[in-house]
């Protein structure tokens, strides 16, 4: 029997995220580091909130984002998964059946090399699933609430990583 395609889960997007917290060099060697390992072009994060301790101001560039969509997605989150050896913690899952890790610095990338230009630099990397049907949620018109038993939960984010993505969880 032919397994339902509506229960499915696929990976929608895949976020990287530097977070440098300074406006100025930092944030250009941020952003040249972001297109270099995804091939797309970043965005600017800016600050929402003044934050005195930080030394930040509101609307202050404090960071660079990338997000992945198509067939490029799943190519980086292989790609960077090697550079946490495959492996994930439990808490690294929410609820709503997404994950992140982060990686200290891109040399554990593999095939990546030291620039001294762009110096350590480390990044976030998030990872959003779903399954079919989602857009009823976030469309503008007729938006409804998504059942219980069609969200992702976090025991099927896990078993979708390990299955699908040969993560293994520690």
């Amino acid at each position: 029997m032919a397994e339902n395609p509506m229960i499915k889960i696929k990976i929608v997007k895949v976020i990287l995220n530097i977070g440098v917290g300074e406006s100025g060099d930092a944030i250009e060697k941020a952003y040249v580091l972001a297109e270099r390992l995804t091939g797309h072009k970043p965005v600017r994060t800016t600050s929402t909130k003044k934050a005195r301790t930080f030394k930040m101001s509101k609307g202050k560039n404090i960071g660079v984002k990338v997000t992945l969509r198509g067939d490029d997605k799943v190519k980086f989150l292989k790609k960077v998964l090697a550079a946490v050896n495959n492996q994930l913690k439990r808490s690294s899952f929410d609820n709503e059946g997404n994950f992140g890790f982060g990686i200290s610095e891109y040399l554990e990338i593999p095939g990546e090399k030291y620039d001294p230009k762009l110096g350590v630099i480390g990044m976030n990397i998030n990872v959003l699933l779903e399954r079919s049907g989602f857009r009823v949620k976030r469309r503008k018109l007729m938006k409804r609430r998504i059942p219980r038993n069609h969200r992702v939960s976090k025991e099927d984010a896990i078993t979708f990583a390990e299955k699908e993505l040969g993560v293994e969880i520690v």
